[in-house]
């Protein structure tokens, strides 16, 4: 049973344009398109940003390592973007420094390293953020922490910035664009084209909640799925080119240790001189990522035993006092990068340009997104939509995304509202600033649902800052359809030191009360998350199993 049902009458509207995938590219699309008075339709077979745009290395950076690869553009684009995302949505994008250690083994000789920071000030001459310094030896044990000594010589810091908790940025992007007009369905897998001649002119997708087939038509449909691009395509029926080379990168979360960084660092693994990065995070340290082409199932991506000592040795390498080991790694997560097929060249040299592919004139109507970056999401929409105005044969309106924050942001005075907040809101301080940092100035309107239902905001977990109004805002206000969506997406709970497994119960039986779920339901849904959260190799997991 969905707790949004679908509109069936509404279904039948004359779409301008269907988009298929809600990740960060699919709903920014859907928001600029939506902003400049298109009538949007998003499907996803899942949730929004359930899927790559969740794992990554939250990071919003101009792509230091592509001036190796002569991508000049890719990086001053993503340095412009990098700065609009910081004015546009500041509770979520923060400043963040990062440090890159000259050891004496690295591939990359601190001249090489010095020239490129060079060059990433010139390329981001614009920026509000400070430009990149040099560090001497000893600078590098006060600053940073405890690094290795041996053939360390120096070190540069310079500045991009940290989106903790990704996928609200998406979460925005999508609200915005349901402001705006657009129409959502999560759950709703794409399964085939419907094509007149060489023309496509809509696609019959299935409710998978309620297991139920619907068609829709549009003139123009936007395949968006991320790693599924060729899946989505198989729906045309015919054999296709390939068009995905998707690429495997893993993380680990792991608690501070002896030595652990006191800012972000990005060195040279010594094995194979692959950029790493050890980053501060939600109060623990984020450590990845690997890179290798992947070919498996793209619904069950798991990090393997070979990358998760991989990224432990590497961290012991450059921290010897880490002592990592397997057994001490919170939990991991992976992804696939949706990057274009490149056969058996090098997965780290595959270019993280976005590629807006036209099958036009083999068939009208369908655009396919291969590959962008977190970063550079707002332009890769932007140009996608303005590529929709020339195929729709319609005089373009201008975009508006540039400089229209997200939802979260507020009137661009974040900083006020934070302070106003933290003084007035009678919260705790830790669920005051959690509520900040996922909602922006929307933490009012969970206050608000506080206000009129004072049992809303009872914590869930003595250790964790969620509070039973997140989980009613998430499924009446943010499209959750399942205690998945809740604290994946939403709240982002399922991200603290025991992957949400300690709030989950508490937050399946709120989100009962309020769906109207059954007993069956709701132990449905804790199995669910249960069975699912195992795909992060969870240490409390593991310890459980030790036990038994």
């Amino acid at each position: 049973m969905r707790i949004h049902p679908i509109d069936e009458r509404a279904l039948q509207s004359n779409w301008d344009v269907i988009v298929i995938g809600a990740g960060i590219n699919g709903s920014g699309i859907a928001r600029d398109a939506a902003m400049r008075g298109l009538k949007v339709l998003v499907l996803d077979k899942e949730d929004i940003s359930w899927a790559t745009s969740a794992w990554n290395t939250r990071l919003i950076h101009g792509g230091l390592r592509y001036l190796e690869y002569f991508e000049f553009y890719l990086v001053r684009e993503s340095l412009a973007e990098r700065e609009r995302l910081l004015k546009n949505a500041p509770h979520l994008v923060k400043p963040l420094p990062l440090v890159v250690p000259f050891y004496k083994q690295n591939q990359r000789s601190p001249l090489i390293l010095r020239l490129g920071m060079i060059l990433y000030d010139i390329l981001s001459y614009d920026k509000s953020l400070d430009h990149h310094h040099i560090f001497s030896e000893k600078q590098v044990y006060e600053k940073v922490g405890g690094l290795n000594s041996a053939g360390l010589s120096g070190a540069a810091m310079y500045y991009d910035c940290q989106v903790e908790y990704a996928e609200r940025l998406s979460i925005e992007n999508m609200i915005s664009a349901i402001e705006n007009g657009a129409t959502f369905i999560n759950y709703a897998r794409a399964d085939r084209f419907l094509i007149e001649g060489k023309v496509i002119k809509g696609i019959e997708f299935t409710d998978l909640l309620e297991n139920k087939t619907y068609q829709v038509r549009a003139p123009l449909i936007i395949n968006v799925g991320g790693p599924w691009v060729d899946e989505v395509l198989k729906g045309m029926g015919k054999p296709v080119k390939r068009m995905i080379g998707g690429t495997k990168g893993s993380h680990i979360v792991v608690e501070k240790f002896p030595g652990a960084p006191k800012i972000a660092i990005y060195f040279e693994a010594r094995s194979d001189g692959r950029p790493m990065f050890i980053i501060p995070w939600t109060g623990r340290l984020l450590i990845g990522t690997t890179d290798f082409h992947y070919r498996g199932d793209l619904d069950q991506v798991v990090m393997d035993d070979e990358e998760l000592n991989y990224l432990v040795n590497e961290t012991n390498q450059v921290i010897p006092n880490a002592n990592l080991t397997p057994q001490k790694v919170l939990y991991s997560y992976s992804g696939v990068r949706p990057l274009p097929y490149t056969g058996d060249k090098k997965a780290g040299a595959v270019t993280r340009r976005h590629i807006i592919y036209d099958h036009a004139p083999e068939v009208e109507g369908l655009i396919s997104i291969i590959g962008g970056k977190l970063t550079t999401f707002r332009n890769l929409a932007q140009q996608c939509v303005d590529l929709i105005f020339k195929k729709l044969n319609r005089p373009s309106v201008q975009c508006k995304t540039m400089k229209t924050p997200l939802p979260g942001a507020g009137n661009g005075n974040f900083a006020g509202f934070r302070r106003q907040f933290i003084e007035r809101s009678g919260f705790e301080a830790d669920i005051a600033q959690h509520l900040l940092a996922v909602y922006g100035v929307r933490a009012e309107e969970i206050r608000k649902l506080v206000q009129n239902d004072a049992r809303l905001g009872e914590r869930i977990s003595p250790t964790d800052p969620l509070i039973a109004a997140e989980v009613a805002f998430a499924l009446q206000y943010e499209m959750a359809e399942t205690v998945r969506d809740v604290l994946l997406r939403r709240s982002l709970s399922a991200y603290n030191n025991q992957v949400g497994l300690d709030v989950i119960e508490r937050a399946a039986q709120i989100a009962g009360d309020i769906a109207g779920w059954k007993k069956d339901r709701v132990e449905e849904e804790i199995e669910a998350y249960r069975t699912y959260i195992k795909r992060f190799r969870p240490a409390v997991q593991r310890r459980e199993k030790e036990v038994v």
